[in-house]
């Protein structure tokens, strides 16, 4: 019967046509992405705080992910990803939710490196993609970037993780990022929901978008709005899955300065999903548009790197 309801030739009848529709039907609903969004930030910053439990890690504040999931619902939830991850056990459901809601642990290995390589961020334009938390991105705004740009795949992630923890370190704009070593020094998890203190004008540096990368890559190249290529982007675990691995890409491609760098943090096999480090140094070869480069690799637990990619042309 399958091989008759692939073949109309086969049988014509109304059953077979209609098997064959929902099958079309559905496989138009894997080739769907994700429409990008782009998420205002408003006026009254206290309010992105409201019901937020702080903690803190390398003297940065970020959301308790704990309480998002207990608390958020309804409209703050509108793609009913906390309920479905929280149902389903999973940090991962491909095309719905991409992880946003945890704290991976290669972007500790990146922010390490941030401060062991002095990569400076000062006056550069930077987009964090795959943002989840956000804290690369905030590291660069501590840094001085003149402009950084968050994107997540869920707007959820965005609107409740995101600009919250982005507001929340406002406070703390050009503080030095401690090393890895000074970790377990970092203060005490704080569980005070906090006021935004920070000086505005670094919420102005920032633009916040949710969708999937070659929406995003559209929206911002189509823009009315001024958007330079970016000097740095940072990305960290974006790379588990293979399938999207033409999608990142493309965007690091279109997005990214003649001169510009990108930072990828990633562990060098992903269990279960079949991605890696090197599957995606091999695609990125067969591209011939980047060159590549591992500027670190950690060896505690899981083995997890850092590489370094440029424009084969640049400088």
């Amino acid at each position: 019967k399958s091989r008759e309801a692939a073949d109309p030739a086969a049988d014509s009848s109304p059953k077979l046509a209609a098997a064959k529709n929902q099958e079309e039907t559905a496989s138009k609903k894997e080739l769907c992405v994700k429409a990008a969004k782009e998420h205002s930030i408003p006026e009254d910053v206290n309010k992105v705080l409201e019901n937020k439990v702080m903690e803190t890690v390398l003297d940065l504040s970020y959301v308790k992910l704990s309480v998002v999931e207990m608390t958020c619902s309804g409209d703050a939830d509108s793609e009913g990803i906390v309920s479905k991850s929280v149902s389903s056990h999973s940090d991962l459901i491909p095309g719905v939710y991409e992880g946003g809601l945890k704290i991976w642990e290669c972007t500790f290995d990146l922010m390490d490196y941030f401060s062991e390589a002095e990569i400076e961020f000062t006056n550069k334009t930077v987009l964090d993609l795959g943002c989840g938390a956000g804290l690369l991105g905030i590291v660069a705004l501590q840094g001085e970037a003149a402009r950084v740009h968050f994107q997540d795949y869920n707007s959820t992630v965005i609107d409740e993780i995101t600009l919250p923890n982005v507001v929340a370190n406002c406070t703390s704009e050009g503080r030095r990022m401690s090393s890895g070593k000074d970790r377990k020094a970092s203060k005490p998890p704080s569980k005070r929901p906090r006021k935004a203190e920070g000086s505005p004008n670094v919420l102005s540096r920032c633009r916040f978008f949710s969708g999937e990368w070659s929406q995003v890559s559209q929206l911002l190249l189509n823009s009315n709005k001024p958007c330079s290529k970016y000097d740095v982007i940072l990305t960290s675990e974006t790379i588990y899955n293979p399938d999207y691995y033409s999608a990142l890409h493309d965007t690091l491609a279109q997005l990214l300065d003649r001169n510009g760098r990108v930072y990828l943090a990633s562990k060098v096999h992903y269990f279960g999903v079949g991605g890696g480090v090197y599957l995606f140094e091999k695609f990125i070869e067969e591209k011939n548009v980047f060159r590549t480069r591992m500027v670190k690799t950690t060896d505690q637990g899981l083995q997890r790197c850092i590489m370094e990619i440029a424009f084969k042309n640049s400088c």
